[in-house]
């Protein structure tokens, strides 16, 4: 099978540039489906190609952009319609014999859910029609491209990787404001897409290559596949009633080839571009050898436009969407009430909640519907990332595969089975996963015991081709009231873990409190020494006043309130518990890095 990053060790690999430039070129009107051509006209489709080919592209995109059955229903009736277009765009394309042949696919053309009406389940089932034929007329690879929105990425990933074994491709693209059309950055993308298990990703079409270099730029900072780029010929222009394209070869090549310089390994034209531009490109670039890839490791969540930071921050992960002693919660769960759920979501987001716990588990409930259910409810309405929390791995598989972007999965530990369960959902979803320091035989009393099950832990991971960067060690809280000894060990697990395995913790506060007076005085106080210790996220209710002040103050002693700012502001105007944190809307660590 076809290896890009190994292919594009030591060559840059060229795909070809527009279809639709060169189709109108030789009169296709607007309102015309250029994939019928396949059908009606083959000459002209693959004379096209083998003009890219002569201009030196190895890769060959086929007509099938718009060959999806939403599309070719205005067009044609016939149920074979989409297996008959994409075999013709792919003999078209063979016929003219490049290297490769990559099957185009483009976006549906209707908005998923919640934005639009198509669901997650219908878009991968039209996906699913295309990734099939065209794995069955003999592509090389897939191409995903031109997507603005996460979700139907992903969709289209899944349907790929579960249905074929082709290398896949997937490249979205950009406005001016360096976002997508339904507000994706390059940072969620690439973080997202890359744990999906996508062969290559990238921009295309989007606006001219100049407009692209910070994209690129972080793009190439995180992403451990090889990186594309295939833009516009510049901003369209209209002059007579047609769409030009003013940017000329040598000006495209030009910020393509610095691209080059800085680690793209991929390259091509989008709206535009021509054979005289990929002539170009293989003229400026033929004797440039790829650079090395060196993506940072980063360990973050996203939802489908935003994107959540552990590094280097204190990260808060609201504990309230859980049924456990929570008799309101269990109620709405029984009774289907979606909006007590999300009011409970956006309580704890508007208190300074960055990332939502959600655990429906109760015994009579159909927990991997109704976890898929709520997940798809909660992402409607806020854009923060979510954990997935659950005991039952059908329901975890059920909650992320649609969910929309990067979860975390709540949890795995270090029983054989458990890990057998959970990395492989884990590895295929993309997500990061919480770690339980506990095996078959219970939690270690020592923190050196459960240092050692984080480890194997660890090792595991690496075996299913989890990055450390996606494990956030659970050293494990137990009640100050029954195992009072072991609060210390805990602290002194989370030290080892950071100092040995430099790996990011996870605790969730409230548990060391059970059975005692005062709980609010206890969990702060612990809270506070977790912090100390090195904890990286706490799972904790955020509504808790005495846990607001702990986490205000801390930010300031970890420099992460520049300047005191927000602790000044609250201190001074209202009360530490209700002034809303300026990280509870856009964290600092949350923002895209430079």
């Amino acid at each position: 099978m076809l290896n890009l990053t190994d292919l594009t060790q030591n060559k840059i690999l060229f795909f070809d540039g527009a279809m639709g430039t060169m189709l109108q070129q030789r009169g296709l009107t607007p309102g015309e489906l250029p994939e019928l051509l396949n059908l009606t006209h083959p000459d002209l489709i693959t004379q096209i190609h083998q003009d890219y080919v002569h201009a030196g592209a190895d890769i060959i995109t086929t007509n099938t952009f718009q060959a999806n059955e939403l599309k070719l229903a205005r067009y044609i009736d016939s149920g074979s319609a989409v297996e008959d277009i994409i075999r013709a765009a792919i003999r078209c394309a063979r016929a003219a014999g490049p290297s490769y042949v990559a099957m185009d696919i483009g976006p549906l053309g209707q908005l998923l859910e919640p934005i639009g009406t198509v669901s997650f389940e219908q878009a991968y089932t039209l996906f699913r029609r295309q990734m099939l034929a065209g794995a069955a007329a003999g592509a090389d690879l897939i191409l995903i491209e031109t997507f603005s929105d996460l979700y139907e990425a992903k969709a289209a990933i899944l349907a790929a990787k579960e249905n074929t074994d082709l290398p896949v491709i997937c490249s979205m693209t950009y406005q001016e404001n360096g976002r997508t059309f339904v507000g994706c950055d390059a940072l969620t993308a690439v973080l997202t897409l890359q744990d999906l298990g996508v062969d290559a990703l990238g921009v295309n079409c989007s606006v001219g290559p100049d407009s692209l270099k910070d994209i690129v730029a972080t793009l190439l900072a995180y992403s451990r596949v090889p990186i594309i780029v295939q833009a516009n010929a510049g901003m369209p222009v209209i002059r007579d009633g047609r769409t030009i394209y003013e940017l000329s070869p040598a000006a495209y090549a030009t910020p393509i080839t610095e691209m080059v310089h800085q680690g793209v390994r991929i390259v091509g034209g989008c709206c535009g571009t021509s054979p005289a531009t990929i002539a170009k490109l293989r003229e400026n670039l033929a004797d440039l050898c790829p650079a090395p890839l060196r993506p940072q490791p980063i360990s973050a969540c996203t939802s489908g436009s935003h994107t959540v930071i552990l590094d280097d921050a204190t990260t808060e992960i609201g504990e309230r969407l859980n049924p456990t002693g929570k008799p309101k919660m269990q109620q709405a769960l029984r009774a289907g009430d979606t909006a007590y759920l999300i009011n409970e979501a956006l309580t704890q987001i508007q208190a300074g909640a960055q990332i939502l716990d959600v655990n429906v588990g109760l015994p009579e409930l159909d927990e991997p519907a109704v976890l898929a259910q709520t997940v798809r409810a909660i992402q409607a309405v806020t854009n923060q990332p979510l954990q997935i929390d659950s005991a039952d791995p059908v329901a975890i598989a059920a909650a992320a595969r649609i969910y929309n972007g990067k979860p975390i999965i709540n949890s795995v530990n270090g029983k054989q089975d458990s890990m057998t369960q959970i990395f492989p959902l884990a590895k295929k979803y993309g997500a990061l996963v919480i770690c339980l320091t506990l095996d078959e035989n219970g939690i270690p009393p020592t923190a050196q015991g459960r240092l050692e099950i984080a480890r194997r832990l660890r090792d595991t991971a690496q075996t299913y081709g989890i990055p450390p960067e996606n494990l956030l060690i659970d050293c494990l809280v137990l009640t100050a009231s029954a195992q009072q000894a072991q609060v210390r060990e805990t602290l002194k697990a989370v030290r080892l873990i950071k100092s040995e395995l430099h790996l990011k913790t996870v605790l969730g506060v409230s548990n060391v409190s059970f059975g005692l007076p005062n709980r609010d005085v206890i969990n702060a106080t612990f809270l506070a020494a977790a912090l100390g210790a090195g904890l990286d996220a706490a799972i904790l209710n955020p509504m808790a006043p005495r846990y607001r002040e702990i986490l205000d103050a801390y930010r300031v002693l970890n420099n992460e309130d520049k300047n005191a700012e927000h602790f000044i502001n609250q201190s001074t105007q209202t009360p530490p518990h209700t002034q809303t944190p300026p990280h509870s809307q856009a964290p600092p660590h949350s923002q895209t890095p430079p």
